[in-house]
């Protein structure tokens, strides 16, 4: 039986969770709809989601502050909704584990468009890992198991990855001392083109580095190449 995707709409606004639910359904999605932080967590704890879409703006618990809460709670995908021009939202967005955003107003259609880019993107981990799926990989201090997406360091403290984090620490892995610009890591992990001021991969560059580097403003797993994007800085090997 093919899967219906079950999309959980948070937005304080009830013309755009009726609008946005209604196309969805007509395009073959399950949709249930939140006006608030508690009403999503009450409606999340009795289901099962494949993607949160995520308004900024709302009344008592914030779009950035419940992406922040989800992304450290597992890994569910989140697509932000943001006010148009309103790029600091879009870009703590990203640093605290959004997937994708995009402005409003936008076109329903574009809206279809990344919603199943992430989806095609989040089906399993197998499908994140790539070539190294069901394999534990190591670098630099570090061991990640690609199938539970877990990553430990050699003294056994252990990191949590976001779905976004996850995708694209494997793409480095699957190439080590490869330098690989923003357009190309942008298409290898989220199949789709930069835009004018995408600022995307470094946001989640910035993230990966906090959470693996000793000390993330001077880099050395994962380096910053003038003029060219980022590389992975460290030999990567197979575990037995």
């Amino acid at each position: 039986m093919k899967h219906t995707p079950h999309i959980m709409i948070v937005d304080d606004s009830p013309e755009i969770r009726n609008a946005v639910g209604k196309y969805l359904e007509k395009n073959g999605m399950r949709i249930t709809k939140a006006g608030d932080a508690v009403e999503m967590d009450t409606k999340l704890a009795t289901g099962q989601y494949d993607l949160v879409i995520l308004d900024v703006m709302m009344p008592g618990e914030d779009g950035i502050s419940i992406c922040r809460r989800l992304s450290s709670e597992g890994t569910l995908p989140i697509l932000m909704l943001t006010a148009l021009g309103e790029e600091m939202d879009r870009i703590v967005g990203l640093e605290v584990g959004a997937d994708d955003y995009l402005p409003k107003p936008f076109n329903p259609r574009e809206l279809l468009a990344r919603i199943k880019a992430i989806l095609r993107r989040s089906k399993s981990p197998k499908q994140h890992a790539g070539k190294l799926s069901g394999r534990q990989i190591a670098f630099s201090n570090w061991i990640l198991d690609t199938d539970s997406r877990r990553l430990i360091s050699s003294d056994g403290v252990e990191e949590t990855l976001t779905t976004s984090e996850f995708k694209l620490l494997t793409v480095l892995l699957e190439r080590p001392r490869m330098v690989l610009s923003r357009d190309q890591l942008l298409d290898l992990t989220a199949g789709r083109a930069a835009t004018m001021f995408d600022r995307t991969i470094d946001n989640q560059i910035s993230r990966l580095r906090r959470k693996i580097e000793n000390n993330s403003a001077r880099p050395r797993i994962i380096t910053t190449v003038r003029s060219g994007g980022y590389c992975l800085a460290a030999d990567v090997k197979e575990t037995s």
